[in-house]
């Protein structure tokens, strides 16, 4: 099956409120797409062209912009981005906070059996137009709703919290230096975002003192032992990707082109309760995430020693905690040692999160998966700007990101590299 290379993209700048600026979703689509399409050389003409052979198509990932924005059929939405789009195949896929993932994924997957040559992936979420409360009730549904999100003020934080409790359970850990390692997870990812132009919370202030000082006026308890700073941020936001077929990248005469080596993607069961105790005899306290990395690793024919940079869902400090052994950083339950020495850290042997994650660039739901996708791209070929890892004089050559919805039931991995 044929390669799937990248060409590039865009990403919006996750500190705005669309809805302050008077700006509905045609806005943001129109910005986002115009922005990536510069960037990758590709003109709104030029998709005219290639859709006269049905050679280009649009996937659209979006949680719930039903309930944000009143809005549905958001494939279609996409021809009042340009009359260019009149006719090209669009639809819309979602899997909650991977929803973007699934599309980049059929994507992928349609690039590989030949039937495009250009593919647009659009993810995107508009979530400010609402308060806190009901924000947090619409998330509620990236749960199994009736069980573990309805009636419960701010579910996720709650659920995320119960993943820090099982985890000290699990690996009998001592809970200040799990809750200390969590603040300073929670310190490096806002650290990173400041060197993101695009992060949403670049001019913020969060250190290992404020963070680990949960409970306090500064950093109220929201989850169980998880406070504020253990929090991803609800964001208005979108991130486009281009990928290529290999016919493509020749017309273009293109090379050196950085392109997908591999995925995984696993499901696990919907409750978190299942999740956390259906598989007790295994290491791992989310085995389909890890699972997941493993289908990742052998589809590229890497290891984690083969990756040198990661991208991936901290949703809650708890969630990036976990994702260190899924990755195969450390070992389950020595996950404190990869924080503590300092090995995840922007200069570390494998810095998780340079762009600051969605804790500190931010978490437009829909549009996560893609904006990580895109910060692999980024960092693959040397265009990450301020937050571009080098070590020596050599940028990074292959990238991983763990892109999840709901407490780590879609699970989605994607090796990015040259």
């Amino acid at each position: 099956m044929s390669k799937v290379y990248v060409l590039g993209g865009a990403q919006t700048d996750f500190e705005r409120n669309w809805t302050k600026e008077g700006k509905n979703v045609i806005a943001l689509l129109k910005e986002v797409m115009t922005d990536a399409l510069d960037q990758v050389g590709v003109c709104f003409s030029d998709i005219e062209e290639l859709n006269k052979d049905n050679r280009v198509a649009c996937f659209v990932g979006n949680f719930i912009a039903e309930d944000y924005i009143s809005q549905g059929h958001l494939g279609a939405l996409l021809t009042e981005v340009s009359p260019a789009l009149y006719g090209v195949p669009s639809a819309r896929y979602e899997a909650a906070c991977a929803s973007s993932s699934v599309a980049l994924d059929a994507a992928i997957t349609k690039i590989k059996a030949d039937e495009y040559d250009l593919a647009i992936i659009v993810g995107w979420e508009l979530m400010k137009t609402v308060d806190s409360k009901v924000c947090g009730d619409i998330l509620g549904r990236a749960a199994y709703y009736e069980k573990e999100g309805k009636d419960v003020s701010f579910p996720f934080p709650k659920l995320f919290g119960k993943l820090a409790d099982e985890t000290i359970i699990k690996y009998g850990l001592n809970e200040k230096r799990y809750l200390d390692a969590l603040a300073r997870v929670s310190e490096i990812n806002y650290g990173n975002a400041k060197r993101n132009p695009l992060a949403q919370t670049r001019n913020w202030f969060m250190n290992y003192d404020q963070a680990s000082c949960r409970g306090t006026e500064t950093n109220s308890s929201i989850g169980g032992r998880l406070a504020i700073s253990d929090c991803s941020q609800v964001t208005d936001g979108a991130a486009v990707v281009v990928l290529a077929s290999e016919r493509m990248i020749k017309e273009m005469g293109l090379d050196n082109v950085p392109y997908v080596k591999g995925y995984g993607h696993r499901t696990a069961p919907m409750l978190f309760e299942k999740k956390i105790h259906e598989q007790p005899e295994s290491r791992y306290i989310l085995p389909w995430t890890r699972q997941a990395v493993l289908d990742a690793y052998r589809r590229s024919g890497m290891g984690v020693e083969n990756i040198d940079v990661f991208e991936t869902h901290d949703c809650f400090t708890s969630s990036e905690y976990a994702a260190i052994s899924a990755f195969g950083i450390t070992e389950p339950g020595y996950e404190y040692e990869a924080v503590e020495n300092g090995m995840i850290a922007f200069d570390g042997a494998k810095p998780i999160n340079p762009s600051g994650g969605l804790i500190g660039c931010g978490h437009p739901v829909g549009g996560s998966g893609c904006r990580m996708f895109l910060d692999l791209y980024k960092q693959i070929s040397g265009k990450a700007g301020g937050y571009q890892v080098i070590r020596g004089d050599k940028v990074p050559r292959n990238a991983m990101m763990l892109n999840i919805g709901g407490t780590a039931t879609t699970n989605y991995v994607f090796v990015v590299g040259r």
